[in-house]
């Protein structure tokens, strides 16, 4: 059950962050934006509410499957940890154990995400790669069909949709252009997972009424929460890395690896272009980990009453 809990925990959870995630990925990505409000007003001027939720298809699809791979994988891997640690899956697991199965859940879901990841970020970024071809264009260093009437309809966007985008990529790019960024990505979701699980389960403990082996609503609420913002405040700098990495595939590239790119981008843009979007991460991973837990928790609070 902890695969179909982790499944529904992920679906309420991206469709409560995904506009946030919209914005963040192009404060990541595009210079110009010189802050979280910059963006959203820029991005709702020109697309409208519509614009915060491009790409959502794929990961609405996919997510379910991903969230259940990740809870269900650090559970399995906790109850083996503990079986050969202690005697029984259910003794209970040392701080060291939560960290190791956490970093596992982490690994495992890069091979699904990446994919899902290129596409999001292209279709999240492809309006800012247009607006820079129209500028460029109406000056005149651009040569612009004849065929087009005016500006603003040309050029055509590059991907009609995530499908689309994912077929572009692979026939565009090989195999290698659905796992761009994904070493980023390892490195991402491998200390971030230890730490997301790991301060859930501190703080459920720190939480729990006397007497009770787990907290109420309000207190996995809080530990979910808390336990998200924790979870990207270490993920954030290989996540502008990654973003960077799999937004660059439109136009000319500027990155040849993931040393190169965070080498270009601390020059260009000086230190403080690896916590870009972090306390728009925070102030994201904060409700929507509320929401993914309780979802979890409650899908297997539900399950054990109806087996008992």
């Amino acid at each position: 059950m902890d695969f179909v809990a982790g499944a529904i925990g992920g679906v309420c959870g991206v469709a409560v962050g995904y506009p946030l995630d919209t914005v963040k990925v192009r404060i990541q990505t595009e210079p110009k934006y010189t802050g979280i409000w910059h963006c959203v007003r820029d991005t709702y001027h020109r697309e409208r509410v519509w614009g915060f939720y491009r790409g959502l298809s794929l990961p609405v699809c996919t997510v379910s499957l991903v969230s259940s791979v990740s809870f269900g994988t650090y559970r399995h891997c906790l109850a083996h940890i503990c079986r050969l640690r202690y005697g029984s899956p259910d003794a209970k697991p040392a701080k060291a154990d939560i960290t190791l199965s956490g970093c596992a859940s982490g690994l495992v879901r890069v091979f699904l995400t990446s994919p899902t990841e290129v596409a999001k970020v292209r279709l999240q970024t492809q309006t800012q790669a247009q607006k820079q071809q129209r500028r460029l264009s109406a000056s005149g260093l651009l040569a612009v069909p004849p065929m087009c009437p005016a500006l603003p309809a040309c050029p055509e966007p590059k991907y009609r949709g995530p499908l689309h985008c994912l077929a572009t990529v692979a026939r565009e790019e090989g195999l290698r252009g659905l796992y761009k960024g994904s070493s980023a990505l390892l490195l991402r979701d491998g200390h971030s997972f230890a730490t997301y699980f790991l301060s859930y389960a501190v703080l459920c403990e720190w939480l729990s009424p006397a007497g009770h082996s787990q907290p109420d609503v309000l207190g996995v609420l809080v530990a979910g929460g808390c336990a998200g913002v924790l979870a990207w405040a270490v993920a954030t700098p290989m996540d502008v890395i990654k973003s960077r990495l799999q937004a660059d595939g439109q136009g000319q590239r500027r990155y040849r690896g993931l040393l190169h790119c965070m080498v270009t981008s601390v020059q260009e843009e000086g230190p403080r272009v690896l916590f870009k979007g972090l306390v728009l991460n925070c102030c994201r991973a904060f409700p929507v980990n509320m929401v993914v837990f309780v979802a979890y928790e409650a899908v297997l609070r539900l399950t054990r009453g109806l087996l008992t």
